[in-house]
């Protein structure tokens, strides 16, 4: 935990729930985006909300194309710095999940004035900066709000070549899947929130959330890379299937392939799971086959909200070990080969 904690104030006693965790489930969503595209489209918007991907993309020009997101959440953690960069993190990781570069950002902020002391506020909106500087972006305005709960986060603008977008729709059977960071960050948060995290799984809870995303920018210069997107709310499952529905293929998982975060495997295991994995896997668990021997953790594992979670790719399997390598080369050290894709629609089949 950051020496910037209020010892007195507990974020997350605020918020009903915390971190991409409070995304409003999968099922829930659909129905209530269904008939909302009903307005024309500019020939010049690349990226709508079709896919379901991360970013809006609309083209500029020939060499450039603007990407435009935004995110925010209340406290995952009670520490107001390290929520604060969480916060920012995760909203930065869309533009890179498009393969571009972030230019700006703008503060999104609502909090109880009547709760929380000023200072806390301040430190929540300084660690944000601290994580837009370390992105090479300015916060250059915002909105604020009193609200009843405390939420923070941002919008972000990036720019992509039109060429070098990196859809989640783009990937093709044979494709293999890797996965940037490790999973398990929604099941560190419950044990964290009952008081049963030691300071090494908050180590960990912290370094993986507010790791940027930024290879996302160099994947897009590789040619064989097919399709992009990040894993955050929905979980694994749930955004691999977004990548799948938008290809019109399916994905294949390796339960054993898939990197965990330290701690997870065991604190899963003593119960400590999101109510939001239970809504994720209602929301989508009529398009996933499971193996027999996938056990009731292992599914709350790939259902389990994950908040500023890793990039995952689909490539080609001979560019396989160039992704791995840039993977590497950027510090992200567990980024691993989890599944593929493969001819048929619309499913996700696990096997262990």
């Amino acid at each position: 935990m950051s020496d910037l904690a209020e010892p007195n104030i507990k974020l997350t006693s605020f918020s009903h729930g915390g971190g991409c965790g409070c995304k409003i489930a999968p099922g829930v969503l659909a129905e209530i985006l269904k008939n909302s595209n009903g307005f024309p489209l500019p020939k010049e918007l690349m990226v709508g909300i079709e896919t379901a991907d991360d970013a809006a993309v609309y083209k500029l020009n020939e060499e450039q194309a603007l990407i435009a997101t935004t995110d925010f959440f209340m406290p995952i953690v009670d520490d107001p710095y390290d929520f604060g960069r969480i916060a920012a993190t995760n909203a930065i990781s869309d533009v890179y999940a498009m393969g571009g570069t972030p230019i700006m950002a703008l503060a999104l902020v609502g909090m109880p004035i009547d709760k929380l002391p000023l200072e806390v506020i301040g430190k929540i909106l300084r660690g944000g900066e601290s994580i837009c500087a370390e992105a090479g972006i300015p916060i250059a305005g915002g909105h604020t709000i009193d609200s009843v709960e405390p939420i923070y986060g941002l919008v972000v603008l990036g720019l992509v070549h039109p060429s070098k977008v990196k859809r989640n729709a783009g990937a093709k059977a044979g494709d293999k899947l890797i996965l940037g960071k490790p999973i398990g960050v929604g099941i560190l948060a419950a044990a964290l929130k009952k008081g049963a995290l030691d300071a090494a799984g908050y180590a960990a809870l912290i370094s993986n959330t507010t790791k940027l995303n930024k290879p996302g920018r160099l994947l897009s210069e590789l040619a064989g890379v097919n399709a992009l997107t990040d894993v955050t709310g929905f979980g694994l499952l749930g955004h691999m299937l977004e990548l799948a529905r938008a290809a019109k293929l399916s994905a294949r998982l390796e339960m054993g392939a898939i990197p965990l975060l330290p701690q997870v495997q065991q604190l899963a295991e003593q119960g400590y799971i999101t109510g939001a994995s239970g809504r994720n896997w209602n929301g989508y668990a009529h398009d996933v086959t499971l193996a027999d021997s996938i056990t009731a953790v292992q599914r709350s594992l790939l259902s389990d909200p994950q908040t500023s979670g890793g990039l995952l790719v689909s490539c080609d399997p001979a560019a396989v070990e160039q992704v791995l390598e840039l993977f590497r080369r950027e510090g992200f050290a567990d980024a691993a080969v989890i599944g593929e894709m493969a001819a048929g629609g619309n499913r996700v089949e696990v096997v262990s």
